[in-house]
Parts: structure tokens; C-alpha cells; sequence
């Protein structure tokens, strides 16, 4: 009998991906309700000094896990190296971020597309409502459909779109993990990280997704931050911290973080991922087994305060309040892993 989901199976290189079982990760984030541990989050997380030697390591950090998001930043260096010319760093940042379908986000995407002579018909992303809260309500109010420009990764996908139209290749196809633009992709990510990439997946936006490590994720977003001047990588790093709010949107912590901390680049990933890295004091990259969002900056913020980042200036994410009834009951918080 045929496998109806065979073409969306895992490419995987070199044996199964997971081993068979689920790693024992440690707790890395706790949840306190009244004084009682009411839930924890196990994961992984790494973090690396500013030559990429490993200051904390926390549960299976070598692990093939998917970085989702948190793979686009190095996936932009791949569009660059391509000949997609980005005509300003919002392009550049967008192109490299997962926005939230604010206007301004779906205007910019739709003027990439524009640009080298496509419209939004040839995403190849999926039709979705904007993430924005407000602006998602008044899409249902008006009855508004979901659009492929308001999905979060459109400006993902008007790049790559950009970079086939730039190097000559067909836009037709532009998804499939053999067209040529796929494979630079995923060269590249396996040169940054410094590790083969272990399997391809389908991502949730419809394009490649591969497989590498937290310690891989980390090796790779900090050099795009300690890159030289005039390089692909510090353009990509340079583009997002300059313009954080075409990497994520309004409230995101994404463009939060980097507007709070200079120099700071930082990248959400789906299923519980994150990154982020600062020239000069290293990298912080991380997955929750559960795949959940609620414990991830807490571990995040615990890597960055380990980099010398201030507490005070991470104050508002290394602890997450817990409502009940009027007021704040306790908090989601780093568990004592994340302290040396």
C-alpha cells in the first residue's frame, strides 16, 4: 500500500534522526504557582564564549533538533551569496525574520515581490490571518481572508524568491529540496554550523527545514555577528539588529530583546528554539522537548546573563509573572541548571 505522507517524510543521512527515543534533557525552565512547582520544561541549551568554546552545556546539545526560524538568519547569507541585492536593510531584515503580518510587514513583502516582476500568487507560503493580534481582529471583524502575505514567513519566501530571479533559476518549483537554490541553502547552513545537516524536513511555510544541533545553531548565528564589515554574514546581523522590527513585530520578544541590548541579534524558532548571539561575548541557543514557547526566554535570558548581559536589562524576560485572580501569583523562571 502506498504512503501517503512519503513525500513529506524526513530525508534523514546516516541513520534515524532521534536515535529511536527521546533524549533526557534536564529541567532548564521551572513554573511556580503560590510556591508550588506547578510544571517544568525539559530541553537542551548551549552556551558558547567568543571563540565558540562551550561555557555551559545543558542535556543533548549535539542532538540533530530543528532549528525552524531559527535558521533563517545563515538561510539569508545563502540568498545573498546567490545574488539576491536586498534594496535596503528592512528588505534584508524581513527576508531574515518571522514577521507578524502587520501592514507594514505584508506592504514590504509585496514590494519585494514587485520588484523582480512577481506578485503574491507566487509564494509558495500558505495563505494565513496575521499573527498581530489587533490587526488579525480587524482581518475577522471585516471578514477578511487569510493571505499568503500575512503569513510569517512571506518575506522568507519573496527573498528566495528574489535570489531564483537574480541567479537565473526557476521560481517554479523554488520549494523542492533538489532546485538549486535549496541546495546552496543548505550548504551553507551546514558550512556555518560547522556539522552536516542530518535531515530535511517540510517546514510549516512549506520550505526545506534542516536538521542541526543547538551546539551547530550557536557555532552559526555567532559568526554571522562576528563577521567583518563588508561580509554577507554581517549583513544579514547588521540588517535584523538595525531594523528588529521586520524580524519579528509589535510585542514580539525578538524585537524587544534587540532593541533593549546593542549589538544583541536574536531569532525565534517554532517548537520551543531559540538563538541569539552578541559580538565579542558568544552565542545562546536552545530547544524545549515539549516544543513550547512559554519557557523560552527565561532559558534564553539565563544564557545571555552568563555572557555578562545585565540582569536588570534581562529583568523583564528572565521571569515570566503568573497571573491569578486580580494578581501575580508566581513566575516562569530558569531552573538552577542555568546557574554555574
Amino acid at each position: 500500500m502506498k504512503d501517503p505522507l512519503a513525500p513529506h517524510r524526513s530525508q534523514a543521512r546516516g541513520g534515524t534522526l532521534h536515535g529511536g527515543r527521546w533524549p533526557d534533557n534536564p529541567i532548564l525552565v521551572e513554573v511556580w504557582r503560590s510556591g508550588f512547582l506547578e510544571s517544568v520544561h525539559r530541553g537542551s541549551l548551549v552556551v558558547l564564549d567568543a571563540d565558540g568554546e562551550v561555557l555551559l552545556a545543558a542535556g543533548a546539545v549535539d542532538r540533530p533538533t530543528l532549528p525552524r526560524s531559527s535558521n533563517k538568519p545563515v538561510q539569508a547569507t545563502a540568498l545573498l551569496a546567490a545574488g539576491w541585492t536586498p534594496r535596503s536593510g528592512e528588505e534584508l531584515a524581513i527576508g531574515a525574520g518571522s514577521h507578524s503580518g502587520e501592514d507594514g510587514h505584508r506592504e514590504l513583502a509585496a514590494s519585494m515581490l514587485a520588484a523582480v516582476g512577481l506578485g503574491a500568487d507566487d509564494l509558495g507560503c500558505p495563505p494565513a490571518l496575521p499573527q498581530h493580534v489587533g490587526t488579525e481582529s480587524a482581518w475577522i471583524v471585516a471578514g477578511r481572508s487569510p493571505e499568503r502575505l500575512a503569513m510569517n514567513c512571506s518575506g522568507k519566501h519573496a527573498a528566495m524568491l528574489a535570489a531564483c530571479v537574480a541567479a537565473g533559476w526557476s521560481v517554479e518549483g523554488y520549494l523542492d529540496p533538489a532546485h538549486p537554490l535549496q541546495q546552496a541553502v543548505e550548504a551553507r547552513l551546514a558550512e556555518a554550523a560547522g556539522e552536516p545537516v542530518t535531515a530535511v524536513v517540510v517546514d510549516g511555510c512549506g520550505a526545506p527545514q534542516h536538521a542541526l544541533s543547538p551546539l551547530g545553531l550557536a557555532r552559526s548565528v555567532l559568526g554571522l555577528v562576528q563577521a567583518p564589515e563588508g561580509s554577507r554574514e554581517r549583513a544579514v546581523a547588521d540588517a535584523m539588529r538595525a531594523h528588529p522590527w521586520f524580524v519579528a513585530g509589535t510585542g514580539r520578544e525578538d524585537t524587544d530583546l534587540m532593541t533593549a541590548v546593542p549589538d544583541l541579534l536574536v531569532k525565534g524558532g517554532a517548537d520551543g528554539v531559540h538563538v541569539a548571539a552578541l559580538p565579542g561575548r558568544g552565542a545562546v541557543a536552545l530547544k524545549l522537548d515539549d516544543g513550547g514557547d512559554r519557557g523560552r526566554t527565561p532559558s534564553l535570558c539565563a544564557g545571555l546573563r552568563l555572557l555578562g548581559v545585565p540582569e536588570d536589562v534581562l529583568a523583564p524576560w528572565l521571569q515570566i509573572p503568573l497571573s491569578g485572580g486580580d494578581g501575580v501569583v508566581g513566575e516562569v523562571r530558569a531552573s538552577d541548571v542555568m546557574r554555574r
